[in-house]
């Protein structure tokens, strides 16, 4: 499978200022994209590409620049949406950390969850330290924290996160999450 073609945010700025600018889409969680977000994107969750990639892609009119925090999840979005798009989807390198970091324009909502890397992250200690804690009473409790430790492992090998899949379908995270009509009519809108 080809990669997905990923641009700097400095040719995405120039991109987007242009008159052939891609709908820019996010596929962080709702409450993610709640807090903050590129202006003028809409909310895809991956969760909802890795359901109907097909639908999804069949209703997209032009080029796509996906957007996560960093460029993991719109990676793998890019790569559920290629069979139907092509060469038609981009990568934001670095995603809204980068975005951010360059001195892009961030539209700021109010609330939302935490970033997804940070709520692995905070599940991950809790659950280990837990672990930890509970093997004074019962030893064998010893294996939860070895089991996180394991999953953490194979999460940065794999390039992979079972755990933020999880995550993303807790209620915090997928209240206000688009329907797949409400997706595809967001994507044709502008057609």
């Amino acid at each position: 499978m080809n990669q997905p073609t990923k641009i700097t945010c400095e040719q995405a700025r120039t991109w987007l200022a242009g008159d052939d600018a891609p709908t820019i889409v996010d596929v962080r969680t709702p409450a993610e994209f709640a807090a903050e977000h590129l202006d003028g994107a809409i909310n895809i969750p991956l969760d909802l590409i890795q359901q109907h990639a097909d639908e999804i892609g069949r209703a997209a009119t032009g080029e796509m620049l996906l957007v996560c925090r960093t460029d993991n999840r719109a990676t793998q979005a890019a790569n559920l949406l290629a069979p139907t798009l092509g060469e038609r989807t981009y990568v934001l390198t670095g995603g809204m950390s980068g975005w951010a970091e360059k001195g892009g324009a961030v539209e700021q909502g109010t609330g939302g969850a935490w970033a997804m890397d940070r709520q692995v992250r905070a599940t991950a200690g809790a659950l280990a330290l837990t672990g930890i804690l509970a093997s004074t009473v019962a030893p064998k409790a010893k294996w939860l924290a070895g089991g996180i430790g394991a999953g953490l492992l194979f999460s940065g090998v794999s390039d992979t996160c079972a755990m933020s899949t999880v995550l993303a379908k807790a209620p915090w995270n997928t209240h206000g999450a688009p329907t797949l009509d409400e997706a595809t009519a967001a994507l044709t809108k502008g057609a």
